[in-house]
């Protein structure tokens, strides 16, 4: 079964930017090829308890298994030797991928407390989005009662488009709740 917004994509999305910017063709638009979800863990991540209970939380939100990043440099500032946990991180694409993004923008971001909307200034030189959300219990997936402590975790979408307008004008059609542009 296709996911709602996949669906929504295809049938409305795709010719609304192809009539807005004159594409000769609907593929030509851009194209959300992935997601990805970082949660950093710094510290805790030597704790085998601390990283289950993060590990497990990020595959309730995600429905899939994270992988453990490591640290790259020893850096004694920060505390870190090489080979050690870092972090986790999950990438989706496909359904799982639409799945997720109906959720965030639909359960999950307005659930956070005095939200005034998304930056539009996270969009890098070649069109993609990063967000970061503070709290992870924000999803519903993740019981408030059951977490030990808060955690955030950085969003990265993945679009298939090297013009920044093109790919905030996607964002925009799957309803991504952007502060209007002045309204700083």
């Amino acid at each position: 079964m296709m996911p709602r917004l996949k669906d929504i994509y295809f049938k409305e999305i795709q010719p609304a930017l192809k009539s807005q910017f004159g594409y000769k063709n609907t593929n030509m638009g851009p194209k959300i090829e992935k997601v990805i979800l970082n949660m950093g863990l710094g510290l805790d991540g030597n704790d085998g308890k601390l990283l289950k209970s993060c590990e497990e939380d990020l595959a309730k939100i995600t429905g899939q298994k994270p992988i453990i990043t490591k640290f790259k440099k020893s850096v004694a500032n920060f505390k870190t030797r090489k080979g050690t946990n870092a972090g986790l991180k999950v990438t989706l694409r496909k359904n799982k991928m639409y799945e997720f993004l109906d959720r965030l923008v639909n359960i999950a971001l307005p659930r956070i407390k005095d939200f005034r909307g998304l930056s539009s200034k996270g969009f890098d030189k070649f069109g993609n989005y990063t967000f970061g959300i503070k709290e992870h219990i924000i999803f519903p997936e993740v019981s408030f009662d059951r977490a030990d402590k808060v955690r955030g975790l950085d969003i990265t979408i993945v679009i298939s488009n090297k013009n920044l307008e093109h790919s905030y004008a996607l964002l925009q059609k799957f309803n991504f709740p952007f502060i209007k542009r002045g309204d700083n």
